[in-house]
């Protein structure tokens, strides 16, 4: 049976590290933040996480970015920072010990039949590097399961993503900088609206 598509795309920023991304996402109407604990230019600690997401809303999800965690670097997540939302690769999930509380999408990076999972982000072999998905093999699981799509996505190739790969989401980091790990606000509301437009076909 076909997933049913939600009346509003749904979008996140992620890579966030200061106050004023964070202000410019919520302003633009995102509905998740997301902060990285993986290697990156992007990484905060999870103190750090936890100031910049004070006073977020409760309808805006935060999200923790991780990539192969171990166990205590999860735990130091759970408890500096507190997420809604757990975000790494599927392989990472058999792992951990996570709490059933907690929401959880898996990343995938290529096409898989064997994953269940309700959301599930898609992405580039590589993440926060600007590299555009399969567009292709999204498509295919967006039809069984409810896609969040990344990796290379802006204001001007958003448009094309969802009307080729008709996701539930989006997710974008660096097509929304100024520099790496700095966002721009211009650009987050220029993205958002695009993502938008797309889904209601302004």
């Amino acid at each position: 049976m076909p997933v049913p598509e939600p009346a509003n795309l749904w979008v996140k920023i992620c890579g966030l590290t200061t106050t004023e991304g964070v202000a410019a996402a919520v302003a633009a109407q995102a509905d998740a933040i997301g902060f990285v604990f993986a290697p990156s230019k992007r990484r905060v600690t999870p103190e750090r996480a936890s100031e910049l997401a004070r006073g977020v809303p409760k309808y805006v999800a935060r999200v923790a970015v991780m990539l192969h965690p171990t166990q205590a670097e999860l735990d130091a997540v759970l408890s500096g920072f507190g997420p809604d939302v757990l975000q790494t690769d599927a392989e990472d999930l058999a792992q951990l010990d996570i709490p059933a509380a907690l929401l959880v999408t898996p990343v995938v990076r290529t096409a898989t039949d064997t994953l269940r999972a309700p959301r599930i982000l898609f992405e580039g072999a590589m993440s926060g590097v600007g590299k555009i998905a399969d567009w292709n093999a999204a498509a295919t699981m967006a039809k069984r399961t409810q896609l969040i799509l990344a990796g290379g996505l802006d204001a001007a190739n958003v448009d094309a993503a969802v009307r080729a790969v008709m996701p539930f989401g989006v997710d974008v980091s660096s097509g929304v900088e100024r520099a790496p790990g700095i966002k721009d606000e211009r650009k987050i509301h220029e993205f958002i609206l695009a993502a938008r437009a797309a889904r209601t076909g302004a």
